[in-house]
Order: structure tokens, then C-alpha cells, then sequence
């Protein structure tokens, strides 16, 4: 069966309320792959709930009951290589003692369960309740557990395959992004001038701009680029989303959780963010929280004067002014129209107290002792040296491997580049070509040798066999001693025989082809220039070209397999002139046969004509006998009753009568000469148009009765 491949299976576009069961489901599919990857536990387990989910990610998290107590089942939503940073992270910490889940190992002794194409984790079940948000003591709590966290982060290196995340070098562009992203909120309140926030922006945006400008070349002065130099593993890992809900009170003091998107940085990153984000929701900047939260980290972790002091850089940025303003580049009408204002309100007026904090935490720079990273920096390779405390077993910590090209599919795509190198010869010179198709047959004698190398089981044996052929086996064959090495020395020399017959044949075999190949190529162009212009008709040379010449070309190309350009002009003349008759006689053929078809189906025409107008003949016929009895009975009639007049008059009328029905009929009869489509039935008063017909339209002529 086929894995699934865990993917995020929901999204929210633009600003749309977020449901209320957004982060409380997962797909059936997902929910299958939990129940497997428990499977690989030992444990019991008898029941499972999900306590919240990332649908836009594609990440979960439940609690599981077992046999051996509550447990945490996670599914990490990045790829596999990055969530291996952060699990290595986790069991790091946790023997250097942080409070930090531990993870539990599956059956086949990993911390981890690969699965449709994640990672999951399972941890004891920690009871935890967060810190107080109400009163100092809290946010004290919360930076003293962040201190020791990034303690304990320090001197990591990543398992072997894991994908290494690090933000440490990175701060000139993060200022510089800040910078050029505030400038386009200008431009974009000039072109939505008739918003509402538009006015506003425009009023405070070149003052916000200037404070990352001048954060940005205050960082660059400072011991930043020397503090960086220090290597990763030095300054250790930041946690990234770190807060109130990723940092809670548990047993022994405050746990640390939700490790997935550790990477490394300066650690008092964190705690910037965290005393930044504070001061917004508070509304004002506060100086006893700041100090407050900036000692209790210090105690935990302490920092020195040039730590301390690109700490207050990174909090003169504009963060939160940019981290809230930024939505405009999503929809700008929308947000300028209703949110933008009361949002920039609110921070404008927050950060009315900004600098006098910040002016008044400067003054602290002097309790925190001076490090001189100058000296410290020239001292310490900046390389990922690893840690004597964890040393990572890459049979425990690998991902699933990666299918590899094998060595057939390597040769045999070897062979197809050879091939396609071959053929694309054929079109250079021959001198040019030959030398290029003995170089690819070279080439393949070559791998020949290195396949028939690699069956050697050392790796003495394949190393030598790349660099040089049949002679690494026979070196390598002087190794052994005894029998066995006589016997292994025959096997080589039989083997590389083997390959030198092999190479050979394919040698021979591709030569021969090529041969065949030039030979019909020649073969069909000498026919071509062979061509006789005087049976395909009057011949027509190019410019400066005799019948000696023409010939000339013929005798040569009985002899020579290649030509030069010169030698390569034909005259095509005779052949299209051939080909231009043959198309005429084609063309009046199929004329003929058009007019010859047309010609059927106006003689069938003519056919059915006929018939209808023999059908409409018999049947006037009938109606005038018909008429001439009555008109006679009632001649009858009034001759009885001695009416004189009477029966002279119908005589008369019986006279006229009959008189009118020859004609019709002489007009019936000929109808069929003059290919009437309709006769009119008799009457007294005749039709003059002209009868409709379809076969008028084909060109048979007719006419009406008049």
C-alpha cells in the first residue's frame, strides 16, 4: 500500500473569521497514520484525544492514555530533515538538564517515528498552567525559564542528515528589510490617498523609517560582526515563539515546549521579542517591567555589555509598528479603510514612551561586565565541534534513505549520453568526429573497467579501479598472500581479459554500426548526386557549375563517404519540374473525375423528372375523363327536357374543355423534353411563374408553364 503523504489540509484566505472547530480536526488519513505510528510504541493504548491541530501546516497534537501513564503524541509539520534539528535539540537539552519533555524511545530504539513523510514524537504527559500576566512576578518567571533554556541550548550540534536552521547571521538584512518594507508603506499611502489611514501613515512614516535606518547602522558599529564570529554552537539556539503558552509552570519550575521551530541566533533575541510584545499589549513602555524581565533573564543567563547593548538595538526597531502596518500589502483598500487607523493610534501612542526607556536602560550598560570578542573571536574556530556530552549514533537518528541511482541505472545512463554524444558527431567533419567517437569509445572502455572494478569488495580496489583500470586489479591482486592470493591474482587477471574481450566487442560492434551508418548515407547521397538531368528534363546548374563538373560529383561520390559543402550542390531542377507535371496531371484528374460525377447526378435528376411528370400525365388524364361523362350526362339531361339552348351551350363547353386538355397534355408530353421539374394540374386558369426546382440550382434548364 501506498504511504500517504501528510500535507496541510486547510487554509484561510485573507482576513476570513477563523471557525470554530479550525484547530480541532484532522483528516481521516491522518488520523489512520496515528494509529500506526502508536503501533511502534511500547505502550497500551486506550484512548486518544486531539488537543489541537495546525490545519494550515499540518501539524497535531494529542493526548494519549496508556498503560505507563499520559503521553503526548505530536506530529511535527516540517519536512523531515528540519524537524530533526529540533528532536535532537529536545533530547540535548534534556541531558543537560532543562526542563523539557523528554522523548520516549519507539520499539526499534529511535525518538522518533518517520511516517507519511513527517515526523512524531511521543513525551510524557506534563501537567502545566501558565504564568500570571497580571503582575511582574509572572513575566520574571517566564524570562528567568528562558535564560536557563538558552543555557542549556548552548554547545549544540545537529544529528548527522538533520537540516540546519540559524538566524544568527542575518540581523543587517532583517534591519534592512524593516527599512525597505517601511518605505513601501509610503508609497502605498500615496496611492490610496483617499483612505482613511492614508493621512495618518504619511504623518509618522518617515520618522519610523529613519529609526531602522539608524538601528541599522548602530548595529553595524557594534560588536555584532564580532560577537557572530563566535560560531553557532557558542551562542546557542533561540526558541523563536517564545510566550505565555509555549512557557508554563510546571514540576520543579517553569517547563519549556513546542520546540519545533528552535534555531540558532543570539539567545537574548527571545527576550527581546518577549519584553517588546509585552510593552504593545500593555500600551506604554514600561521601565520597572523591562528592567525587571531583562534581570530575571540575566540571572538565569547572564549577559555582558555588548550583549546588553545590541539587545536595546534590536528594540529601537520599529518591530511593532512594521509587525502590525504590514497587513496593507495584502489588501490595502480594505485594511486602510477599517483597521489601519486605530492600529496606528495605538502604536503611535505606545511608543510616545519608547525612547525615553530606552534612553534610560543605556544607563544600565555599566553593570554588565565588558567581554572583548576581538580577542575571544581570534581564539575560538567558529566551527561545529561536537558536543563531548552527546555524541549522535547514526543508526538511532537517521531519516529513511533516499533511493539512489544504482550502478546499472548510472551506466546505462552513461551509455544513452555516449550515444546522443555519437550520433550529434555525425554532423561535424569527419576528422573532427572521428577523433570525438574514439574519445567516447575510450570513455567506454572505461566504465567498463570501473563496472568490472566494482565487484572488487574493498575499497582500495574501487578507488583504484576509477583512477586506473585493469592495472588497479592487478595491484591490488599482488596484495593477497598464499593461495588465496594466487587465486584471487587469477581471478583478477581472467576478469580484466573478461572486460578487455568485452570492451572490445562493443568497440567492434559501435565501429561496424557506424560504418553501416556512413554507408547508407553515402549510398543514398550518391544516388542523389548520380541523378541524370537529362531524362527528368531540361537541367538548370548553379552559377559556375558545367555537366563536367556534375558528373565529376557523381564519380566521387561512388568513392569518397564524406564531401565538402561545395561538393554537396544539386540540381534539383529537373526533379521539380517532375514533381510540378505529375501535380498538374493530379489535378486535372480529379477535375475530370468531379465533372464526371457532377454529370451522374444530373442525369438522375433528369430520370426522376421524368417519372413525375408520366405519374401527373396519367393522372390529368383521369380527371379530364372523369369531367367529360359528367358534362355529357348533363348534356343528356337538358337535351330531355328540350332545352336547346342548354345543350348548346354545354356542347360548347364540353367542346372548350376538351380543347384545354390537349393542351395540357401536349404540355405534359413535352415536359419531359424540356425537363420540367412540375406540371400544374389542369384548370381554367394556368400558372405563368416559374416551377421551383432544386436541380435549377445545378445548372439544368427549365421553364414554367405558360
Amino acid at each position: 500500500m501506498e504511504q500517504f503523504l501528510i500535507t496541510p489540509w486547510d487554509t484561510r484566505i485573507g482576513s476570513e473569521p477563523t471557525p470554530l472547530d479550525w484547530d480541532l480536526t484532522v483528516p481521516p488519513e491522518v488520523d489512520a497514520i496515528a494509529e500506526q505510528v502508536i503501533k511502534q510504541y511500547d505502550m497500551t493504548v486506550t484512548s486518544r484525544t486531539l488537543i489541537t491541530s495546525k490545519p494550515d501546516k499540518g501539524g497535531a497534537i494529542w493526548r494519549i492514555e496508556t498503560d505507563k501513564g499520559p503521553r503526548s503524541l505530536k506530529l511535527l509539520h516540517r519536512n523531515p530533515e528540519r524537524s530533526l534539528f529540533s528532536v535532537g535539540l529536545q533530547e540535548y537539552v534534556v541531558r543537560q538538564g532543562a526542563r523539557v519533555p523528554a522523548l520516549i524511545p519507539a520499539k526499534d530504539g529511535k525518538l522518533f517515528v518517520e511516517m507519511g513523510g513527517k515526523l512524531w514524537i511521543v513525551t510524557d504527559w506534563i501537567d502545566l498552567t501558565p504564568a500570571t500576566k497580571v503582575d511582574l512576578i509572572g513575566a520574571q518567571e517566564l524570562c528567568y525559564g528562558l535564560g536557563e533554556f538558552h543555557r542549556h541550548t548552548k554547545g549544540y550540534v545537529p544529528p548527522f542528515g538533520a537540516k540546519n536552521s540559524s538566524r544568527l547571521y542575518r540581523w543587517p538584512n532583517y534591519y534592512q528589510k524593516i527599512a525597505k518594507k517601511i518605505g513601501w508603506m509610503r508609497e502605498m499611502a500615496k496611492a490610496y490617498t483617499d483612505t482613511v489611514a492614508s493621512p495618518s501613515i504619511l504623518a509618522v512614516v518617515d520618522q519610523y523609517e529613519q529609526q531602522a535606518v539608524e538601528a541599522l547602522n548602530r548595529l553595524n558599529a557594534s560588536a555584532y560582526p564580532r560577537m557572530v564570529a563566535m560560531g553557532e554552537p557558542h551562542w546557542g539556539l533561540v526558541h523563536q515563539d517564545y510566550g505565555w503558552s509555549n512557557g508554563q509552570n510546571g514540576p520543579g519550575g517553569l517547563w519549556v515546549i513546542d520546540l519545533d521551530g528552535v534555531s540558532y541566533d543570539l539567545p537574548f533575541r527571545d527576550l527581546r521579542k518577549l519584553i517588546t510584545s509585552t510593552m504593545d499589549d500593555m500600551g506604554v513602555w514600561d521601565l520597572t517591567w523591562m528592567r525587571g524581565m531583562i534581570d530575571a533573564y540575566h540571572q538565569a543567563n547572564p549577559l555582558d555589555a555588548e550583549s546588553y547593548e545590541v539587545l536595546l538595538i534590536d528594540m529601537a526597531v520599529p518591530n511593532e509598528f512594521y509587525k502590525h502596518l504590514k497587513e496593507m500589502f495584502f489588501d490595502p483598500l480594505t485594511f486602510l479603510n477599517t483597521e489601519a487607523e486605530d492600529i496606528l493610534q495605538r502604536v503611535v501612542a505606545t511608543d510616545q514612551s519608547k525612547a525615553q526607556a530606552l534612553a534610560e536602560l543605556a544607563a544600565d550598560k555599566g553593570k554588565y561586565k565588558a567581554s572583548n570578542y576581538e580577542q575571544l573571536a581570534a581564539a575560538v574556530e567558529p566551527q561545529r565541534v561536537p558536543s563531548e556530552s552527546s555524541k549522535w549514533d547514526e543508526t538511532s537518528w537517521g531519516l529513511q534513505p533516499q533511493k539512489a541511482a544504482t550502478s546499472e541505472e548510472t551506466s546505462v545512463s552513461r551509455e544513452k549520453r555516449t550515444e546522443k554524444v555519437t550520433v550529434k558527431k555525425k554532423k561535424l567533419s569527419k576528422s573532427v568526429a572521428d577523433d570525438r567517437i574514439i574519445a567516447a569509445d575510450a570513455d567506454a572502455k572505461g566504465s567498463l573497467a570501473n563496472s568490472g572494478a566494482s565487484d572488487n569488495k574493498t575499497s582500495k580496489g574501487q578507488k583504484d579501479a576509477k583512477s586506473s583500470g585493469h592495472e588497479a586489479n592487478e595491484s591490488n591482486s599482488i596484495a593477497y598472500k598464499g593461495k588465496s592470493a594466487k587465486n584471487a591474482k587469477a581471478e583478477k587477471v581472467a576478469k580484466s581479459v573478461k572486460d578487455e574481450k568485452s570492451a572490445k566487442e562493443a568497440k567492434a560492434a559501435t565501429e561496424a554500426k557506424t560504418a553501416k551508418d556512413e554507408s547508407k548515407s553515402t549510398a543514398r547521397k550518391a544516388k542523389l548526386v548520380t541523378i541524370d538531368p537529362q531524362k527528368a528534363g531540361k537541367s538548370k546548374t548553379t552559377a559556375g557549375s558545367t555537366d563536367q563538373q556534375v558528373n565529376h560529383y557523381s564519380e566521387e561520390s561512388t568513392t569518397k563517404t564524406r564531401r565538402t559543402s561545395s561538393q554537396n550542390v544539386i540540381d534539383l531542377a529537373p526533379h521539380l519540374a517532375k514533381q510540378t507535371s505529375v501535380k498538374k496531371k493530379a489535378v486535372r484528374k480529379k477535375t475530370t473525375s468531379a465533372r464526371t460525377s457532377t454529370a451522374r447526378k444530373k442525369t438522375t435528376t433528369l430520370a426522376q423528372i421524368k417519372q413525375e411528370a408520366q405519374k401527373k400525365r396519367k393522372n390529368a388524364s383521369a380527371k379530364l375523363t372523369t369531367y367529360q361523362q359528367r358534362k355529357a350526362k348533363q348534356t343528356k339531361q337538358a337535351a330531355k327536357e328540350g332545352n336547346k339552348s342548354t345543350a348548346k351551350q354545354a356542347a360548347n363547353s364540353v367542346r372548350r374543355t376538351t380543347t384545354s386538355g390537349n393542351k395540357t397534355n401536349q404540355a405534359a408530353s413535352s415536359s419531359i423534353k424540356r425537363t420540367f421539374t412540375k406540371v400544374a394540374a389542369p384548370s381554367r386558369k394556368m400558372s405563368k411563374q416559374a416551377a421551383y426546382s432544386s436541380s435549377a440550382k445545378k445548372g439544368v434548364k427549365s421553364r414554367g408553364v405558360r
